[in-house]
């Protein structure tokens, strides 16, 4: 185990989605920020990651603002806003998870005399992360995930004939889920140096008027323990930078390696061969003279 473990900064906004998290990482300490803002600190078992988690509250400004503090004071690896969403389309139903492969905020635009004219702000998930979510859900049978765009608005959405609904179908057509915090993280980590992002959503309810009696039955317990489980999955899959399990078999390979028909690995700089592992500069011979 590294010195310093490298972390992963899980973000929420509503305590269910918080305890689903939690439930997860063990040997758990409680840390303040100067400012106020809480995280627990603890161990993923099985991996090189120490999970910070905090429950941030609801609404993109406030969570873009708290993330970056928290970036800031922890230097995380990896950010991830996880939590409860409502589904945007028919074939994505409660209980499934959306994989955010980008985040739309879809309040950005220009109102003229004749219309409203959008003006489109997207941020992509990243792709490290992403494609550990994909590697990750094949081997969870009791998960259906989709891989698509999330949309992130201030509003709680219980209306799928309302006017706002029909705005996100016609700008934001390609979006299976909305939700309100997740382009305020993701933009956060944009700015921070760049940090691997993703948002995964469990879905709660289907965004129209049935939201509150799907709430009421424990949707919400449920969608936020599937992206809980996804999260983590995702985290045993992606390796932390620098971890002595940097890759997902057998020992880091530094820099581009290349094997030999003679059965060595050439690259980076180090050079295996036939079990033996020679750093720095090397001469090699084969035992054929060649």
């Amino acid at each position: 185990m590294p010195e310093t473990q490298p972390t992963a900064l899980v973000l929420t906004a509503l305590p269910l989605e918080y305890t689903a998290v939690r439930a997860y990482v063990e040997q758990r300490q409680e840390r303040v920020h100067p400012d106020g803002t809480r995280v627990e600190e603890g161990q993923l078992p099985g991996t090189d990651w120490r999970v910070a988690i905090s429950e941030l509250g609801v609404g993109a400004e406030r969570t873009a603002a708290l993330t970056t503090q928290l970036i800031n004071w922890l230097r995380p690896q990896a950010v991830f806003f996880v939590g409860v969403a409502g589904s945007l389309k028919d074939d994505i139903g409660i209980g499934d998870v959306v994989v955010g492969t980008q985040v739309y905020e879809i309040h950005g635009g220009k109102q003229t005399p004749e219309d409203f004219l959008v003006r489109p702000k997207a941020l992509p998930g990243s792709h490290a992360l992403e494609q550990a979510a994909r590697s990750a859900v094949r081997d969870m049978p009791d998960v259906r995930a989709h891989f698509m765009p999330i949309a992130t608005g201030d509003i709680v959405l219980a209306d799928a004939a309302s006017e706002i609904a029909q705005f996100i179908r016609r700008h934001y057509n390609d979006a299976g889920a909305i939700e309100m915090e997740g382009s305020g993280a993701a933009q956060a980590a944009h700015l921070n140096g760049q940090l691997d992002a993703l948002v995964i959503r469990g879905i709660s309810d289907r965004a129209n008027a049935e939201k509150s009696k799907a709430d009421a039955s424990g949707t919400q317990e449920r969608a936020a323990a599937q992206a809980a489980s996804v999260t983590v999955a995702v985290l045993r899959k992606h390796r932390p930078r620098g971890s002595s399990t940097d890759t997902e078999e057998g020992p880091q390979r530094r820099g581009d390696e290349r094997r030999g028909d003679d059965g060595a690995s050439y690259g980076g700089d180090h050079i295996d061969f036939r079990g033996g592992t020679f750093y720095g500069p090397v001469v090699g011979k084969r035992v054929d003279g060649r």
